[in-house]
């Protein structure tokens, strides 16, 4: 990925990542929040998935260029569709770089798919304005029951060598301190915080379904149909293991964040 994760041969679905547009929405809205920007007239929405977090952007500052990027079809459709007063193009974040100076670049849930956030973040932060900032939220779910289950079952089945080149390339969000220092040495001012989320969802099927729309797509994406069925079979054994239903048949998923926001 590199907007999001995506290919004509295995695009992503709208309908079902947008299964749970309230949830995902919240911490696009908390990272916005955090923002400290009075007016903005270049914004940059890295990853813009199906246009939630540009509709966020678009009506916080609607005298801005709103602009979303994505590497899926099928999410830029949904966003076009959903804010025709933003601009949506396909462009993988590792090589964007923008025109001009933007006055927020904005990195909602789209960074935890890119290597070298040493480099990354630095980078990104350049291309904000004088009084601008870059405001990034990422899934912080490497030891979360969740996301061990996924890399446990891609490297004990029949597809272990298929997939050991995904277990492999899954990037590392680093610790908050070294965010802190990378943007801090790139001249910026730096806040960190993290929030634990806790959707409730319907069951052992909601769970699979949050992370088929995410999180198993790195997995998935690889395998043909018997493959991906077994896989989530097995994945969905693993969730009912791990997490207990509620009275009311809810299973509470526990989901962190880190929020970054960085001022020029």
């Amino acid at each position: 990925m590199t907007g999001r994760p995506g290919g004509t041969a295995s695009d992503w679905n709208p309908a079902l990542y947008m299964k749970f547009d309230a949830e995902r929405t919240r911490a696009a809205r908390d990272l916005l929040a955090g923002a400290p920007l009075a007016a903005a007239r270049r914004v940059a929405d890295l990853g813009c998935g199906p246009g939630n977090s540009a509709a966020l952007l678009s009506a916080r500052f609607p005298d801005a260029e709103v602009v979303g990027l994505d590497t899926s079809e099928a999410m830029l459709a949904h966003a076009r569709a959903r804010v025709p007063g933003a601009t949506f193009v396909r462009q993988d974040i590792a090589a964007w770089t923008p025109d001009a100076p933007q006055d927020l670049v904005f990195a909602n849930a789209a960074l935890q798919f890119l290597p070298d956030h040493k480099s990354l973040l630095p980078r990104l932060f350049g291309f904000v304005a004088a009084g601008g900032c870059l405001a990034a939220q990422m899934p912080i779910t490497l030891h979360e029951a969740s996301h061990a289950a996924m890399r446990l079952i891609a490297a004990d089945g029949p597809w272990a060598r298929k997939l050991a080149p995904i277990v492999r390339a899954q990037p590392v969000i680093a610790a908050f301190e070294d965010y802190y220092e990378w943007l801090a040495a790139a001249g910026a001012k730096v806040e960190v915080w993290t929030t634990t989320y806790v959707h409730a969802l319907d069951g052992v099927d909601g769970v699979v379904d949050w992370f088929a729309g995410s999180g198993l797509r790195p997995f998935l994406d690889p395998l043909d149909e018997a493959e991906r069925a077994a896989f989530l079979a097995r994945y969905r054994e693993a969730i009912a293991e791990s997490y207990t239903p509620r009275a009311d048949g809810k299973l509470l998923l526990p989901y962190p964040r880190l929020f970054i926001v960085a001022r020029r």
